[in-house]
């Protein structure tokens, strides 16, 4: 294991700032990371864990060692009529493997194509996009306890999946670090879910007739493409807010003021509402402040132009976290880590 210094970390957050830590390693397997934890120099200093950096918006130098995970490998460990199990390292790119599922025309990820990041931060942030999320298709967590080193496995259940949370977020927040998830994933019999959004027009558009796993990855990646910017050529970490959830009666409240506000039954009286329509509302959408601003077609989306700062990106959010709260009453809540 090779610890280094004063390591930019402008390359691992897709947000493209620049920051620096002051101790640098990475890990490539559970004996890496076993062997990371005992020593002093995980113990004695603040550590961050990363996966593709592509959560994180880092607003100044980590003092501390920053672990970058890069435990990799697939492995099928059940393989029946109906369903493949697969374990997959921490350290994978997330839409590798989606791209990996789409070719063997496995089900159950297609929908979550082109979603930035790796295996490891996929069930911590319970990643979900086009009416899908991972802990559909998640069988077991494999993670890492900080303090003694031991493997442990969670079920799906004992993940406590919520909407973009798990433990992992909550209760074992900076207690465990994921190694492996397994997937459970369709061969055949797969329900395909493809009616939210633009995804069925988006598959007639391409010359589909039938949902099938590659249709739909394969829309879900046009739509992505045509509303999103790619990080590689603007900084951003895609959604940074979550979509708040309100009560039935707060949101026949709002739909008398506002009759065009959308609204998602969510279940117990609760409607999610769209953070991006509240931000839009309040004007945000395609503000440019110097190099940093609200994306021009999404405005869920906050951006670094080149050379940010992230500071000031924090300060963005918290701006219009107040201005939604003062003209609808509702907070909204980072879906982004913020490293302060």
């Amino acid at each position: 294991m090779t610890i280094q210094k004063n390591i930019s970390l402008t390359s691992f957050n897709t947000f493209g700032l620049q920051a620096t830590a002051k101790e640098f390693t990475t890990i490539q397997s559970i004996e890496d990371a076993q062997a990371l934890l005992t020593s002093d120099i995980f113990k004695n200093q603040p550590v961050l864990i990363l996966g593709g950096g592509s959560n994180i918006l880092l607003t100044k130098n980590f003092d501390g060692l920053v672990v970058k995970v890069e435990i990799k490998g697939k492995e099928v460990i059940h393989n029946d009529d109906e369903n493949v199990l697969l374990k997959v390292g921490a350290g994978e790119n997330w839409h590798e493997l989606v791209m990996y599922c789409v070719d063997k025309n496995l089900g159950g990820i297609e929908n979550l194509s082109l979603i930035p990041g790796t295996m490891g931060a996929a069930p911590m942030q319970n990643i979900g996009a086009y009416g899908v999320e991972i802990k559909d298709v998640v069988e077991s967590v494999e993670a890492i306890e900080i303090s003694t080193g031991k493997v442990k496995t969670f079920s799906n259940a004992d993940c406590n999946f919520g909407y973009r949370e798990s433990i992992f977020k909550q209760e074992a927040k900076n207690k465990f670090f994921i190694s492996s998830v397994t997937l459970r994933l369709s061969k055949k019999n797969h329900r395909f879910n493809c009616s939210y959004g633009a995804v069925n027009e988006t598959m007639t558009t391409l010359g589909y007739d039938t949902p099938s796993v590659r249709a739909i990855s394969e829309a879900v990646i046009h739509i992505r493409r045509s509303k999103l910017p790619d990080p590689s050529v603007i900084g951003n970490a895609g959604s940074f807010f979550k979509n708040p959830t309100i009560d039935a009666d707060a949101y026949a409240l709002l739909k008398k003021t506002y009759p065009d506000i959308p609204g998602y039954i969510a279940g117990n009286a609760m409607f999610k509402v769209p953070a991006a329509w509240l931000i839009e509302k309040c004007g945000w959408k395609g503000k440019r402040f110097d190099n940093i601003g609200v994306h021009q077609h999404q405005a869920l989306v906050l951006v670094n132009y080149g050379g940010g700062d992230g500071k000031k990106i924090w300060q963005l959010a918290m701006d219009i976290q107040a201005s939604v709260k003062e003209k609808f009453n509702i907070t909204l809540h980072p879906e982004v880590n913020v490293i302060e």
